[in-house]
């Protein structure tokens, strides 16, 4: 009689390495240690797109947003002065339009939590406003403050 091998990921229950315990992660996901800059900073501008979706459903679902950490070294060419923490690219040819934030350079002009949240809304808030042709005050009163 034989048996077929069961590899221990695919049971109910596996254990470690050296059989003394099931699997677990090795710090909780509430702790400090489990999230990095880079998770925080996605969290941060996540909370925003939640914010301003709620109240602008219309310019905030049509759009893409992604969050790279340094720009791309060549500016495009209807760039006259580049920003260097976020870019817009209108859509065309079926690609829905596209908001990049950059986290490397706008995490380095901050200093605390609170002006890295105030630079994301602004930054988002100022890149859909660009999408749209419409005034940043329109789409967030607080902008800029």
């Amino acid at each position: 009689m034989r048996q077929s091998f069961t590899p221990p990921w695919m049971g109910k229950v596996y254990r470690n390495t050296h059989g003394r315990g099931t699997r677990r992660p090795m710090f909780g996901t509430r702790l400090p240690r489990y999230r990095t800059r880079s998770g925080m900073f996605d969290d941060m501008v996540a909370a925003q797109l939640k914010r301003l979706g709620q109240a602008w459903p219309e310019l905030v679902q049509p759009i893409q947003f992604a969050v790279e950490d340094v720009p791309a070294s060549d500016p495009s060419p209807w760039e006259d002065e580049p920003n260097m923490l976020s870019r817009a690219f209108p859509a065309s040819h079926g690609i829905p339009a596209r908001i990049v934030l950059y986290r490397l350079p706008i995490q380095m002009e901050t200093r605390d939590r609170t002006e890295l949240q105030f630079i994301i809304r602004d930054e988002l808030v100022a890149r859909i406003a660009e999408q749209y042709g419409r005034r940043p005050e329109e789409i967030d009163p607080d902008w800029g403050l």
